[in-house]
């Protein structure tokens, strides 16, 4: 019995970390607007993003070359609000502005189409 009890408190405590474990806030402040609106500092971005090795990136798109696989597998589910909003503004902003970018990142991420669809769907019925 003490057993059983033992097990279902460590389950318990490890179902409870699982479910808090986020993504970090650290660049949560990074000015989205800057970025896509400028084509020199969102290349860098991209490059980043499209190339194997870290040597061209920042520090936030280490992290966010990090996390891309995850987070398009399970939706943001790790995202906070902020995450999750700046994530639809830099989508929206590939998607109607920048569609070539937005192809490449496809390739890459998600060459089957299995996520970035839903994405575009949602993005298309905002249009109409």
């Amino acid at each position: 019995m003490k057993a059983a009890l033992v097990l279902l408190s460590a389950l318990a405590v490890v179902v409870i970390a699982a479910a808090e474990e986020k993504y970090t806030t650290k660049y949560d402040n990074v000015n989205l607007d800057e970025i896509l609106a400028n084509d020199r500092l969102l290349d860098k971005y991209v490059q980043c993003l499209l190339e194997e090795e870290d040597n061209n990136c920042t520090a936030d798109g280490k992290e966010l070359k990090r996390v891309i696989p995850d987070a398009l597998s399970n939706e943001c589910a790790k995202c906070n609000d902020k995450q999750k909003e700046g994530t639809k503004k830099v989508l929206r902003h590939l998607i109607n502005n920048k569609p070539d970018v937005w192809q490449q990142l496809k390739a890459k991420y998600d060459p089957d189409g299995t996520y970035t669809k839903k994405y575009e769907d949602r993005e298309k019925e905002l249009h109409q």
